[in-house]
């Protein structure tokens, strides 16, 4: 267990970790989620990385309660899910062994080599998708991939985006979809991450002004959903994933160089 560092409690880091949690609900009304790793630089210019990540544990399970609101089960793909959810669970429980034991930074390199080869191949085939058929096998391997790396550095969007993506779901259904899958998995890993880092003080205090920015940024991504057509929503999707690769990517790598 790890005692949490304390930020200093100031109006620019409350300001600050208020963006940067404003961007994670936008991403989740817009894409249902699996984008968070976008909003964790913010956090990180005003606390180290692992008391974001000790910030946000909670924060998650609110933003993915209130986002059920808009993402109701009928935009659920649940025979996805059946598949998908058994390897998300067990992946948690393999990716808190790994915070605790294992190279976080050979993890980021590796998830982001895997998303940066999927995204080439999506590029290389002229930016189409390629309908697949559903496949058990690489659902469960999605969720465990998932699994560990949401726990891990919360990204799990990736593995989960390259198994859902080619399924060619429409984007209510992929947009709610996810949102469900993290909705199970941030409730899921919000106790380990606070085994591992035990908020204190004025931790408690930020998450409750960060609270604020979930209604609107979670209504204002589901409005810009609401805009895009399925093909504009699928090219939003693949580009992220670049974005949230070459994160995973430099955290790896400047961990090393470090």
């Amino acid at each position: 267990m790890t005692s949490a560092a304390v930020p200093e409690l100031t109006a620019v880091t409350i300001l600050v970790a208020f963006t940067g949690v404003f961007l994670i609900c936008f991403m989740k009304g817009a894409f249902g989620g699996g984008f968070a790793i976008v909003g964790i630089p913010l956090l990180s210019m005003v606390m180290d990385p692992v008391t974001a990540g000790g910030l946000l544990a909670p924060l998650f399970v609110a933003m993915d309660l209130y986002a059920l609101r808009y993402w109701k089960p009928s935009t659920w793909s649940k025979q996805d899910l059946v598949l998908l959810l058994p390897g998300l669970v067990t992946g948690i429980g393999f990716g808190y062994l790994l915070f605790r034991f294992l190279d976080h930074r050979a993890i980021a390199i590796v998830m982001a080599a895997v998303t940066l080869i999927f995204v080439g191949l999506w590029f290389v085939g002229g930016g189409k998708v390629t309908i697949r058929p559903r496949s058990s096998p690489k659902a469960i391997s999605a969720g465990l991939a998932s699994g560990i790396t949401t726990m891990v550095a919360h990204s799990g969007g990736p593995p989960l985006a390259m198994y859902l993506l080619p399924l060619g779901l429409s984007k209510e259904v992929y947009a709610g979809t996810t949102s469900m899958f993290f909705t199970v998995g941030n409730a899921t890993k919000a106790v380990p991450w606070l085994l591992l880092v035990k908020p204190a003080g004025n931790d408690w205090i930020l998450m409750a002004a960060c609270l604020l920015a979930i209604p609107t940024g979670v209504w204002l991504g589901w409005r810009l959903h609401g805009k895009l057509d399925q093909r504009q929503l699928y090219r939003a999707c693949y580009g992220l994933l670049v974005v949230t690769a070459m994160k995973l990517l430099w955290d790896g790598v400047s961990g090393y160089l470090g």
